[in-house]
């Protein structure tokens, strides 16, 4: 009796846990900006620097389970990738690494807020850019996935680190059922080089 592969999800179950970073906080800073009084627009930046850290946080986690998730259907048998939407369409490079280049632009610009408005010291894991370099280039290799039709035709980043990524899968579908990509992040160091 011989086994039929069926293929291997597109997207692992990240879909309803990705929540609109780049839209939110320029509506958030929008919000912020309205104020001419300097002290208003601190009181505001208070009321939303956390909610600033758990966008990218998730969004951040969401980028390192895309990456982990390739690593770990890269170590399967050669199988069709079900559900990718972004097959056969038209490749443009600016609009496919622009939300991974805003996330690094608030990366630089934020610590800076931090200081301006809350007077603090704030600087986020260095492993942070890593990641969002990782990805902006995972992004590029493979063009958008728009040519992606199976799990052989996936290119890693020449950074990451890949060891062990067959238990890459038991991870991210732990962290699914806590429905927080943000914990995701807790596995950064098993695809950051050291």
């Amino acid at each position: 009796m011989t086994t039929t592969l069926k293929g291997l999800e597109f997207d692992p179950g990240f879909a309803p846990y990705i929540l609109a970073l780049r839209g939110t906080i320029e509506y958030l800073y929008t919000d912020i900006n309205r104020f001419k009084n300097f002290s208003q627009r601190k009181m505001k930046f208070k009321q939303y620097y956390k909610k600033f850290l758990a966008l990218f946080d998730n969004n951040l986690g969401f980028y390192l389970g895309c990456l982990m998730w390739a690593a770990y259907i890269k170590t399967q048998p050669k199988q069709e990738i079900l559900g990718n939407h972004c097959l056969g369409q038209n490749y443009d490079e600016e609009s496919n690494v622009s939300d991974t280049d805003f996330m690094i632009k608030f990366l630089e610009l934020f610590p800076k807020d931090m200081k301006y408005f809350l007077g603090e010291t704030f600087e986020f894991d260095g492993d942070y850019l890593k990641i969002l370099e990782m990805y902006k280039e995972f992004l590029i290799i493979n063009k958008g996935f728009v040519e992606t039709k199976n799990n052989t035709d996936i290119k890693l980043p020449a950074a990451m680190k890949a060891d062990n990524a067959e238990t890459f899968k038991d991870k991210i579908d732990e962290v699914l059922k806590a429905e927080d990509l943000s914990k995701l992040l807790e596995y950064k160091e098993l695809i950051c080089q050291k």
